[in-house]
This record gives structure tokens, sequence and C-alpha cells, in this order.
């Protein structure tokens, strides 16, 4: 076949007169192109190195200076106070390229001027690395911008060059701040003092006091030492002891999803929406390995940290014993793909060529068309990625370190993502609501074996056309998979377009080697292990319950009519609703970033705040004024913004706590504070899904192109987890997670109470709503 030629380089055949060579000039001719693309890759990354080192500086800057400065010395001006003829001096004098005074005077007019250059440059990146830690901005009042703030944006703006790369701020970037020990225990009692009755609260009061005096200090000198030292205090901590550490399941546990847009249809051939999607993946991963994706900028002017999206790609996380690793390469030329119990290794160039959209829709439907049967143990061999991590780490070292079980695997491990084809259809019906939660529950844990849960991210494309994420948690937070996939499905929808039929444009290319079937021979002691690992999966899947829904009465629209952020709106409208559902407030996790800080990843914004419990209770009790609840509504709201900035600036809690009691692990030190702040549950733990952090369509222009966010399971047993995404100026969507197992926990009735809170809310300030 045509194609088994194109698959070697040469063969060789042994004949009474000798060897017989016959080499494959196409396949040469691959390896020559690949080989040529390599090295291309490595330039465009030295290049990128040198001027991502020498940013906010330029080759034209250095030109200017270097002029500049022979410009003068021609008119007889000596700019560099005799610095010149100091350079002069000690060049050497002979024979060679320093032989006449002209040369030798030019050679040291550069010399100078790349010296002032580059002290220019670290002059200006430390003056905007200075001007990055003031954050005054955040806290004044919207439409009340300050002088000083004023003149400070203008530093920023001029010091952040015309240009930037993705890479450029990162060594501009400030520190996070190691908050001070009293300042942390007063805002963890303030977080507390209402949840606890006079009793308790004394007790954390005495036990605080006991930390802040005798054992703190000492861990605290430790911390302020490592923050010196390493880039970020909390990152490497963060990853590795709540991540890679965690020897529970991936699945629902650790793992999210994320949607696709679901008020538009775009194809419903499922080989065709892949060969988009998958183009556009590859599109991105060009312009990330380039920089050439601009950095995310709050309010236009200050730089986040990109650091996280390094791992985007050609990322595992590798199963141990007692910890996991991540690992990730520069470069994968293939996706792994898991259809009906089989798994195939799909090319992704040809060559040097990415493949067409046309093309990629071919080989899906070759894999789509294939009608080979699972391999003994290869249907379900993914459920060791979604049972514990101990077993999977014993299974892998015994069965798949060597032959071609080693070969298959690596095959998965190395390759740029995971695509799942499933056989089910999935898509949101606004007329028959359990749609959404059925298609997120697909998303979250599908069959427990359709998803390899170890990788960076797994496409899912179902039957009709639909699309979906499942990611993996430790190597990147949910805004930088959410950055890929507003990218992705603003490509598709506005670039990259379908035929009339739904299929992918252009025509594609038959002789094309078709997806290639990775080959196992799993023994009956390992399948015994993937069905364990299997039923461990099942029973945490079906354990959970998920209700997701569209709330229409209003929006971001009408939130804004009220006079308070959307977030803190939608917030302590969760208090009410888990009020009303439990009968009590309850410990309240929200995600909020440290990303204005290099390396910076999250902070816990403790939602549920003495404000919130005021009034939530006085809505409760039903005999307040409206101007009342207005006024505790506000105070609430005010409570809960300032707290979030708080965590934006490196001033939380949590991290801090966290921080600390990894010292006192590592210096044997007990501390009864410590281990008892640690262990409390969250039983509300929210998130708010970001959007439109990439500009790649009108959102007024085209008001249905809107994801419906995602979604992640509880973090305790006996609690909720809510997503929510506040899409456009008229609609929410929310993801409510809870365990069937709890009797005190119900996904539906919580999901209702959430509506009601928000329109009672609502209706304090007497805004119209839309009908819904």
């Amino acid at each position: 076949m045509a194609e088994a030629h194109q698959a070697v380089a040469f063969q060789f055949t042994v004949t009474p007169e000798g060897v017989d060579f016959r080499l494959s000039r196409e396949a040469l001719k691959h390896i020559y192109l690949s080989g040529i693309n390599s090295w291309k890759r490595r330039l465009i990354r030295i290049k990128n190195g040198i001027l991502r080192g020498v940013y906010p500086g330029s080759p034209t800057s250095w030109l200017v200076v270097v002029m500049t400065t022979l410009g003068s010395s021609y008119c007889n001006v000596d700019i560099s106070m005799g610095l010149i003829c100091f350079i002069q001096r000690w060049l050497p004098e002979g024979c060679g390229p320093y032989r006449t005074p002209q040369t030798r005077t030019l050679l040291s007019v550069a010399i100078f001027s790349t010296g002032v250059w580059m002290m220019g440059i670290l002059f200006f990146r430390q003056t905007l690395k200075l001007l990055l830690s003031y954050h005054g901005w955040m806290f004044e009042m919207h439409g009340q911008t300050s002088h000083l703030t004023k003149v400070w944006a203008m530093c920023v703006r001029l010091l952040s060059g015309r240009r930037p790369m993705l890479y450029s701020f990162q060594t501009s970037l400030p520190k996070l701040p190691v908050p001070s020990v009293s300042a942390t225990i007063h805002r963890y009692l303030e977080s507390v003092k209402h949840l606890l009755d006079d009793k308790e609260y004394y007790r954390m009061e005495t036990l605080a006091k006991e930390f802040q005096e005798k054992t703190a200090p000492r861990l605290q000198k430790y911390l302020v030492l490592k923050s010196w030292w390493a880039t970020n205090y909390v990152s490497d901590w963060w990853e590795e002891y709540v991540y890679l550490k965690g020897r529970t399941p991936l699945m629902v546990n650790s793992n999210y999803y994320v949607m696709d847009l679901v008020l538009v249809k775009n194809a419903d051939v499922q080989a065709a929406r892949l060969g988009n999607i998958v183009h556009a993946m590859i599109k991105y991963r060009h312009k990330l390995d380039r920089e050439e994706i601009k950095p995310v900028m709050v309010l236009g002017i200050v730089p986040m940290c990109s650091y996280q999206m390094e791992r985007m790609f050609n990322t595992t996380r590798i199963p141990g014993k007692d910890t996991d690793v991540l690992q990730h390469l520069t470069d994968s030329r293939h996706v792994a793909v898991y259809h009906k119990g089989r798994f195939f290794k799909l090319w992704l160039y040809e060559g040097s060529r990415l493949l067409k959209p046309r093309d990629l829709e071919m080989q899906f439907q070759r894999i789509l068309d294939d009608p080979s049967p699972p391999q003994p143990g290869e249907e379900k061999l993914a459920a060791l990625t979604a049972g514990g991590r101990a077993e999977w780490a014993q299974v892998r070292q015994a069965f798949f370190g060597s032959g071609k079980n080693k070969a298959a695997l690596d095959a998965i491990e190395r390759a740029a993502f995971f695509v799942a084809l499933d056989e089910e259809s999935h898509r949101y019906d606004p007329e028959d609501e359990a749609s959404l939660s059925l298609y997120g529950k697909a998303l979250l844990h599908g069959s427990c074996y359709n998803r390899w849960f170890d990788k960076s991210f797994t496409l899912i494309a179902f039957k009709n056309g639909q699309l979906g994420l499942n990611t993996e948690h430790a190597w990147a937070d949910a805004p930088i998979i959410g950055h890929l996939w507003e990218f992705v499905l603003g490509t598709d929808s506005f670039d990259l377009g379908y035929t009339e039929t739904g299929h992918c444009l252009g025509k594609p290319n038959p002789v094309l080697a078709p997806p290639q079937r990775l080959q196992w021979d799993i023994p009956e002691q390992c399948q015994a292990v993937i069905e364990s690992s299997y039923q461990v999966a099942k029973a945490l899947a079906d354990d959970v319950e998920l209700y997701c829904f569209q709330f229409l009465p209003f929006g971001k629209g009408l939130i804004k009519k009220c006079r308070t952020s959307p977030d803190a709106f939608v917030q302590i409208a969760l208090q009410l609703a888990h009020f009303r559902d439990r009968g009590r407030l309850c410990l309240t996790y929200e995600a909020s970033m440290t990303r204005m800080f290099r390396e910076g990843r999250t902070e816990t914004v403790r939602s549920c705040t003495c404000e919130s419990t005021a009034f939530v209770q006085a809505m409760a009790q039903g005999r307040h004024l409206k101007a009342d609840l207005q006024d505790l509504f506000r105070k609430a709201a005010e409570k809960h913004q300032n707290m979030y900035r708080l965590a934006m600036t490196g001033a939380g809690i949590d991290r801090h706590l966290f921080c600390l009691y990894v010292v006192s692990k590592y210096l044997g030190v007990k501390s009864p504070f410590l281990a008892e702040v640690l262990s409390e549950p969250w039983r509300l733990s929210t998130s708010q899904t970001a959007q439109f952090q990439i500009r790649m369509f009108d959102p007024n222009q085209y008001p249905n192109h809107l994801g419906a966010g995602g979604g992640f399971g509880p973090v305790a047993n006996d609690g909720y987890g809510v997503s929510y995404m506040i899409a456009g100026e008229n609609t929410i969507f929310f993801h409510v997670s809870s365990k069937f197992s709890s009797s005190e926990t119900n996904a539906q009735r919580f999901g209702n109470h959430i509506r009601q809170a928000l329109l009672d809310i609502a209706d304090l300030f007497q805004v119209p709503k839309a009908d819904s």
C-alpha cells in the first residue's frame, strides 16, 4: 500500500548479490521538511528569547542609541564623559580588526552605547516592576479615579512598550508579597466569627493568639526567606501538595469541564467539527510557541502572568506511588484518539505542513468508520486514570514499562492532547432543562473509561457535533484553558466555517496515511486492576448529582443598574440560597486569581462575611423595610468587593496559612491552630468562569455566541460545588453539583433556591426584569 511506503524512509532485502536498498523519496522528503521545521522553531525560540530578554528595549532602540552617540561624537560632543576614550584605550592594538583609529572609535561607541542601552532597559524594567506593585487603583470607586492613579496609568503605558509578546512582562511582574501574620490572623478570625458560637470563637481566638505569639514568628521567617529566593512563595507548594500529592481519583475530585457554544450550532457532523477545532487548536499552539499571543491585560493596562500557558499542550500527569509528576514536552506532532474502546494515533502534520481542516475531518472519519473490535483489556483501559493514583502508578510500572504496552502508552502520554469520539449525542435544548445537566455529566466523567483524565485536556466530540473539554487541574487554572477555548470557538465560527452540508471547507488528500491503531498486550491480572479502577470511578460518578441551568430573567445588565458588582451580587445570592436550603450559613470558598504577580495562581475569597450574614438573616426574618435591606445588601457587596481586591493583591488568608502549615511540617513543628484551620470543610465551593479574554468577535453583534461555562464536583461530601458564568447582559449559567449519598444536599433544590434568591434581591431595587 502507498501508506505503508510512506511510513519508512527506506527498506532493504538481502539477496545472493548482496544487500538491496530501496529508498522512499516521499518519506525522505517528509523527514527533511520535519527537520527544517524543527530548526525553524529553535531559531524562533532563540529570537524570542533575545527579544523578551531586552524588553521593553528593541533592536531599533539600540540603533537609536548608537546613532545618537555617533552623532554627538561627530559633533565633538562627548556625552560619555570620557568613557568612550577609556574603552578605546583598553582595546588591543596592532593587527586585526582594531588596526585603524576609525574602527577602534566605532567599536568603542558601540560598546558604550550597548552598555547605556542595557542599563536603560534594566532601569525601565525595575521602574515598571515598582509601578506594577501599586494596587491603589483597585480600591478606588468606579468613576472616581485619583490624580495619582491617572499619573500611574500613564507611566505604565509609557513603559509597557508597543508590541509586547506573550512573556514580555514576566520579569517585570512583582513578586507575591508575604502578608504579616497578625494581619492574616485578624482577617481569619473576622471570617469565622459569625459562623461560630461564643465558646467556639473564644477557643479559636485563644489558639490563634498562641500561634501568633509562639509558633508563627519562626515559620514566618522561613517563609519570607523563601519569598526572597523563589519566584513565588506559594505556587510550587500549591501545585505539589494540593494537586500532585493527592491520591484520590482525578475524575470529579480535581478535573473540571468546559462546555461548547450552546445557543448556536455550527455543524452537526462529528468529524467535521473536530477537523476545524483541532486545526484551530494547533494554530493556537503555533502562536503560543512563537509568543504571538498578546498577554492578558487588566483594564488594558496591567499585565497578568502568562507562565501557566507554557504547559497547555504536550503535557501529561504521570502517576507515582506517593506523588505525581507533570511531564511536559516541547513539541508533539500527533493526538491520541479514543473511539468505541479503541485507541488511535493521528498525525497532525504531513512533513512540516499542518493538516488542513478537511484532511483532519477525513482522518477522524476513518476512525469512525473503522470496524475493528477492541483488543482484550483495551476498552476500559482509561479507567486506570479515573481511579486511585497509587493503584494506577503500581499497575503502570508493572505492565506498561516495556514492549508494545509502553510504546502505546507513550503515544498517548506524548500526544499534544487527547480526543474522545463519543457515540452519544448531547446538546442544550432550552425547552428541556435536563439536557444541559446531562451534557455536563457527560463532560465531567463520561463512562469513566472514555476520557484520559491525566492529559492536560481531553477534547470530547459527541455524535451530533457538540463539543466540550475535560481538563486536568494541576498544570493551570480555568481561565488559561478558557483563553484557548475562546480562540478556538471564535476561529471555528468566524474564520474557518463549513460547507452547506456541514463539512469542512476544501478537498481532502486521500493519499494520507490513515490513523495508526495502537497495539496492546494486557494480561488478565492487569485487566482485573482495570475493572477494579472502573468500579471505583463508576461509584464516584454515580454519586454525583449535577444540575445545570440557564437563568433567564436578567444578567449583568440589570445587576449594573443596582450599582453593584455582578460577582458580589451572585455571591450574596448564593449565601441567601444556602441559608434557605440548609437553614444555616457555612464557610464559603470563592476562587480569585493572583496573576498580577509573577507565577501567581489563585487565592481564596471567604465570601460568607459578617455583612452578608446580616443581610441574609434580615431577609429571612421578613420584617425589615426595603430601604434597610438595600443598605445591608450594599454593605455586604462592598465588603465582598474589598475581600476580593485584597485576595487579588496578595493580602488573602488561606494561601499564607497553607504555606505556614507546609513550613511547620518541614520543621516538625505542631500547630493545633493551623491543623484545625486547614481541616475546615468548604461546604460551599464557588467559582466564576472568565469570558471575553480575547476579542474574537463583537458580543453585541453576536449575542447568542455564548458558551455555558463549565463546572466541577463538590469539594465536601455534604456540600455544594457552584460554578457560574455571567454570560453577557441578559443571562447567567449555573452548574451546581452535590452528592446523592448526602441526605442534606440536593443540587436541583439548591439551584431553585439560587433562582429565587436572585429574583428576591433584584426586587429590592425594583428594577424591571425580562420575561423568563
